[in-house]
């Protein structure tokens, strides 16, 4: 495995289905872009004539649009900038924190990381996307799933405010496990 001599940018990108590691090469002699995806190379263009410009591809299980914008700063400097969905990384994310909640804990000395999708209430958990049963109850819903042999439940109750919402709390095993900030 050749070292990565020409390594310009490394991000992290948290989505559903786990936090995906982009990392890019780009040759400013030789033009050559290289994008890794979780250590997995995705693009890989030798030669280029055109120094700027733009790669595209997709991450994690959903296929989730990525672009990478090279842009010529001055002389031979060159800013990388990460789109995500036609949004910069950080507005994706921003967006991101209104449309899901993220959960981190440990369970038997395994980690895990929840993910509460809360347009279509789908739960991801350690990249998988779960089997989920919903129901009514006094207060509002619970989303029942199964982490190993471990009873999980999301509780989705009114907050009485209009700014704030719907409050989503993960139970497991009848313990609040408290909300991860990415």
């Amino acid at each position: 495995l050749e070292k990565m001599t020409d390594l310009v940018a490394v991000w992290e990108v948290a989505l559903s289905d786990g936090v995906h590691k982009i990392e890019f090469e780009h040759g400013t002699t030789s033009g050559k872009r290289v994008v890794y995806v979780d250590g997995k190379e995705e693009i890989r263009k030798e030669w280029m004539f055109k120094l700027v410009g733009k790669e595209t591809f997709t991450v994690g299980a959903a296929k989730t649009k990525a672009t990478i914008n090279i842009d010529a700063v001055s002389g031979f400097a060159y800013e990388y900038t990460l789109e995500i969905n036609g949004k910069s990384l950080k507005k994706y994310m921003e967006n991101r924190s209104k449309t899901t909640n993220t959960w981190v804990l440990s369970l038997g000395g395994t980690d895990y990381r929840v993910v509460l999708e809360k347009d279509t209430m789908d739960v991801w958990c350690n990249g998988q996307k779960m089997e989920t049963a919903g129901e009514f109850v006094e207060d509002g819903t619970e989303t029942h799933f199964s982490v190993g042999d471990h009873s999980c439940c999301i509780k989705a109750v009114s907050s009485g405010k209009r700014k704030e919402g719907i409050i989503h709390t993960l139970i497991v095993n009848d313990r609040e496990i408290p909300e991860a900030v990415e």
